[in-house]
């Protein structure tokens, strides 16, 4: 079976499809196959058939900690917000999410059932599976402190289930980052608490994320990993390139570590800002700048 002949089928498949109408920076090239399965048995048949074609296979998530690069990605890319279904089980303390659920609707998911763990994703705009991938973290939180397993299928098609430990979860990372699976669900374990203390701690992060985040314009997110006894915006501001301007790809005033879309920004020019920050923070301080975004795609021809 080829591809295409799986809209015949009723699943939303679309060829050359332009990638910045997803991306949080509003930057990439097309997708030469782009897929939005709406439950497991599409998405296992979009697996099968681009493994019987060899066509390469790309998950993105909710493309909100992602720059793909202009010449965009051959093959097939596949974003799994349709699926998004949520289920809170208070008896267990566990919340349960689709790999295409955001994260934020997990938080408040959490919140509705009096369960407590989840608060500092509140404001993070990435997907279930997307958090799961990274090892999303903000304000001291991790997904790791709170998932109990998560569910993948292999690119062989095959559907299995991790526990914690053998998520092998580091800063930014994930076992799936190695094997390729791709996250369809996450079961989180929580703890039982009070549902007004902790949409107010919610709240807090929320009005903490405002009041520090360029979040009026379109950006990736925190650009760069936090190297050992540094900070990176601080570098920045003293490297003198905060509010430093490529094409339309600019190092945030609001704060150094974001890049923001001031208006027409390529993916060429995100990454050429951010190649002379490393550059120049290596020069002026000796530490090497290594991407917490996930960049992916091709070069433009």
């Amino acid at each position: 079976m080829q591809l295409m002949d799986l809209k015949k089928q009723g699943i939303d498949i679309q060829e050359n499809i332009p990638l910045s109408r997803f991306t949080f920076t509003k930057t990439g090239g097309p997708a030469q196959y782009l897929a939005f399965p709406k439950n497991l048995n599409e998405l296992e048949l979009l697996v099968d058939t681009v493994k019987e074609n060899n066509i390469p296979l790309t998950v993105i998530g909710n493309a909100s900690n992602l720059i793909i690069r202009d010449g965009g990605i051959s093959g097939l890319v596949l974003i799994l917000t349709k699926m998004d279904t949520i289920v809170a089980n208070k008896d267990e303390a566990t919340v349960t999410a689709d790999a295409g659920a955001r994260i934020i609707d997990t938080s408040e998911a959490a919140c509705e059932a009096g369960l407590s763990g989840l608060e500092f994703a509140a404001g993070i705009p990435g997907s279930v599976g997307g958090a799961v991938f990274m090892n999303a973290g903000a304000y001291s939180g991790e997904t790791e402190f709170v998932i109990k397993s998560v569910r993948v299928l292999t690119r062989a098609g095959e559907f299995k289930t991790y526990t914690h430990d053998e998520m092998e979860f580091g800063y930014r990372h994930s076992l799936v980052q190695e094997t390729g699976d791709i996250v369809v669900s996450a079961t989180f374990g929580l703890e039982t608490g009070d549902k007004w203390a902790i949409k107010a701690k919610m709240e807090y992060f929320n009005g903490l994320r405002r009041a520090k985040q360029p979040l009026e314009y379109p950006s990736c997110g925190s650009v760069f990993k936090r190297p050992a006894g540094h900070f990176v915006g601080p570098m920045i501001i003293k490297a003198g390139l905060q509010g430093k301007r490529i094409g339309g790809a600019e190092d945030s005033m609001k704060h150094a570590g974001f890049i923001v879309n001031v208006g027409g920004a390529t993916a060429t020019d995100y990454l050429d800002l951010i190649h002379l920050i490393q550059k120049t923070i290596k020069k002026d301080f000796g530490v090497d700048l290594q991407t917490e975004v996930r960049i992916i795609g091709k070069e433009r021809d």
